[in-house]
This record gives C-alpha cells, structure tokens and sequence, in this order.
C-alpha cells in the first residue's frame, strides 16, 4: 500500500475509536482510593516513565529488572510496562516469527525468551521503529505476564484475558479490560 494511501486508513482506524477516556462509561468500574481506571486512561495512549522496580524472571531466572521502565496508558487496556535494552538480559532472546502492527506504535517485533531448562516462545515484544508519537519506545521490551513472571514494586501483575493483549495488571487497576469475554467490539 502506498504511503499516502496508508496513512488515510491509519487516520481511518484511529478515529473509530468510541472511548477515549473523556468519559468513563456506564459499564466501568468505580475506582477505590489509589486505583486508576483504564477507562480514563487516553486513546491515543500516553507514554509516561514509572521509577517503580520491575522485575521479569522465567523458571526461576531473572530475565529483566528496571528503575527506569515506560509505562503505556490506554483505554480500556491495562497498563503496559517497556524497558530499557540494557535492563533486560537480551542475550537469552531471539527473535521469534511473526508481526503485528498497532496502529498507534506501528510494527511490533516479537522475540522467544531462550533458557537451558526450555523457554517460551513470543515471550516479549518490541518496537524498532515506532511510529513518531512513540519514538521513546525504540529498542524497548515488554513482556507477556501469561507467559513470564512479572512483578511491579514487589506485586505480582496478572495477564490480560484474551492471548494477544499484554496489559498488566494489578491491584492499582479496575476495568473491566479489553480481551475480557465479551469486548470484542471495544
């Protein structure tokens, strides 16, 4: 598809969006103190920088740990943790098969985490070159909860339903989530 071409339908998919955390809507659940509701997180997603420890370890194995973490804020998502290439032991990844595309970051670059007891395939994703709202997220990694360990400040973060997703999540965040049973239109 040609550039220009491409960017209309781009424009296209952006703006179908219905929910973009101007208003919180009547299905969401209500916040306590100190949670945060992904509804009023924003679309387009915002990129802000988390001094929180996060840590990523499979079998036992610590595979990440980072002070200096980008945190992605979406609707309707649960929060995204990226890291820094040089908090992450890119030595035990490869690069895995397949793509996808977001149509926020662009291209997304998958990786299968390698370690001597086995490993897990499409363990973490990456951003080579992000679209230009997201430049910060070059070269950073996430990681699927469902299929490493992930911890924020200690907690231990849930996946996100549905397989594709990979928001974390944790007692600081109220949905109901996208990939939940039942959001597919979302």
């Amino acid at each position: 598809m040609e550039k220009k071409k491409f960017m209309v339908e781009l424009e296209r998919i952006r703006a179908g969006w219905a929910n973009t955390g101007l208003a919180r809507p009547d299905f969401a659940l209500e916040p306590q103190a100190g949670q945060e509701s992904v509804w009023d997180y924003p679309r387009p997603p915002l990129l802000v920088p988390d001094p929180r420890e996060v840590v990523v370890q499979a079998g036992g194995i610590e595979v990440a740990r980072s002070v200096s973490a980008l945190r992605l804020l979406e609707t309707a998502s649960p929060p995204t943790f990226y890291l820094p290439p040089a908090d992450v032991h890119t030595e035990r990844f490869s690069p895995a098969s397949g793509t996808s595309f977001c149509e926020w970051k662009g291209a997304a670059t998958y990786w299968d985490l390698q370690l001597e007891s086995g490993g897990s395939p499409q363990a973490a994703w990456s951003y080579a070159e992000p679209f230009g709202e997201f430049a910060g997220l070059a070269g950073y990694f996430s990681f699927y909860p469902s299929r490493v360990e992930c911890s924020v400040a200690g907690e231990r973060v849930r996946a996100q339903a549905g397989g594709f997703y990979g928001g974390w999540i944790t007692d600081e965040v109220v949905g109901p989530f996208k990939g939940d049973p039942g959001t597919g239109g979302w």
